[in-house]
């Protein structure tokens, strides 16, 4: 089960009634933050959900409004008495942007580990999850992420008792180990189902349409996608293409090449007061189109 709170859904500045955009994913008491812009930490007070347990911090890329709200968030996770280390991951020279901002927090109760991206797109194994890292086309470099939790296959208890493994070694080839019995080695294939469907969830602001996003966000429960504008006019479209941003539409179409289940639009324009004056016209592209607002919130579960 994977607990999603869009802590915030706006664009380049925070305003009154819309914080930026951020994302927290909580498992198995671990949480994963994503971005943090100015005022993030105000948000996820709001939300309630604990600073403590924020183990890992994904930042997509250094403009102000995803990450200079750090410091804040730092402290704030340092005075909840988090001891345990922190790991940041992100664009190439994340450990030296956070230890600038660091200048006014210096000192904190925690270790922070840096985990640089290389490349154009990498696999991190992090809190029992796996988080994909692909780069996306923003006019510096930018990451989107996709978070999965794997689901194993049933255990097949008749299978084990035809072969006689005693019921103490079940849980060992449950978890994927191999064991010796009487001199015969069982292997967790033998007793175990192919592996079922798992959950995934893939973010993805400021950036261009492409084919890499759709590809990295193929089959998602959710796609959380940027919709920095509404409109589809030539001066919006010659906007945005600028400014390599997403308008609403193209977000939808990525979503239906995709095949995702459902996408929440995020990373507004402060220009629009009113997102869901759209939601109809994305509709009709992609049907299950959700608009984001501060601290939108769902739980995914495993199907039965």
């Amino acid at each position: 089960m994977l607990d999603i709170c869009l802590l915030g859904t706006g664009g380049m500045m925070p305003l009154p009634y819309r914080f930026l955009t951020s994302l927290m994913v909580r498992y198995n008491g671990h949480t994963v933050m994503i971005d943090c812009g100015e005022a993030t930490q105000i948000s996820a007070r709001l939300q309630g959900w604990s600073f403590k347990d924020i183990d890992v911090l994904m930042i997509t890329h250094f403009h102000a409004d995803h990450i200079s709200g750090l410091p804040g968030l730092l402290l704030a996770i340092g005075n909840a008495d988090r001891r345990e280390p922190l790991t940041i991951v992100g664009p190439k020279n994340i450990e030296k942007v956070v230890n600038s901002l660091r200048v006014i927090a210096p000192e904190l109760p925690f270790e922070i580990k840096f985990i640089e991206i290389q490349g154009n797109e990498q696999v991190f194994d992090l809190v029992g999850l796996r988080i994909k890292a692909f780069r996306v086309n923003h006019n510096i470099l930018c990451y989107g992420y996709s978070i999965e939790l794997d689901r194993k296959g049933r255990f097949n208890a008749e299978a084990a008792k035809e072969l006689e493994i005693p019921i103490k070694l079940w849980k060992v080839l449950q978890s994927g180990n191999d064991v010796t019995v009487d001199g015969k080695v069982f292997t967790s294939d033998m007793v175990m189902g192919e592996d079922r469907k798992g959950l995934k969830v893939t973010y993805c602001t400021d950036t261009r349409p492409t084919d890499v996003i759709a590809e990295a966000a193929g089959g998602s429960d959710l796609f959380i996608c940027e919709g920095m504008y509404g409109e589809n006019d030539a001066e919006t479209m010659d906007k945005a293409k600028a400014k390599k941003h997403m308008t609403m539409t193209e977000a939808a179409l990525l979503a239906e090449q995709a095949g995702v289940a459902e996408m929440w639009l995020t990373h507004y324009s402060p220009s629009i007061t009113k997102p869901k004056m759209y939601l109809d016209d994305i509709k009709k592209i992609f049907p299950n189109t959700v608009m984001g607002k501060d601290r939108l919130t769902k739980e995914l579960k495993f199907e039965d």
